[in-house]
């Protein structure tokens, strides 16, 4: 019955991500754009998860670790670009 639940929920995270990837192409503007592929990050979180568990392994937790990591820092990049213009700041001062 587990099994059968985690089945079912792997399926819906990978419908939901397909989505997010038209939402990503087709999207009405840049920041629904960002937020789709933070939510597809998400979701690879969750797919991994589910088949680390399903695999029964512990090997899984570093990727999921590295995936939380790497959307974490590309949305921060892109709403800093988005905000600002830049996504690295240079202070130049005169003296």
């Amino acid at each position: 019955m587990f099994e059968a639940l985690l089945n079912i929920s792997l399926i819906l995270l990978s419908v939901s991500t397909i989505a997010y990837i038209y939402r990503v192409v087709k999207g009405p503007s840049i920041p629904d754009k960002v937020i789709a592929l933070d939510a597809i990050g998400i979701n690879l979180i969750g797919i991994t998860a589910i088949i680390s568990i399903l695999l029964d392994s512990n090997s899984f937790l570093e990727v999921i670790l590295l995936i939380a990591i790497v959307a974490f820092v590309g949305t921060v990049a892109f709403s800093k670009f988005l905000e600002k213009g830049v996504v690295i700041e240079r202070d130049r001062r005169d003296s």
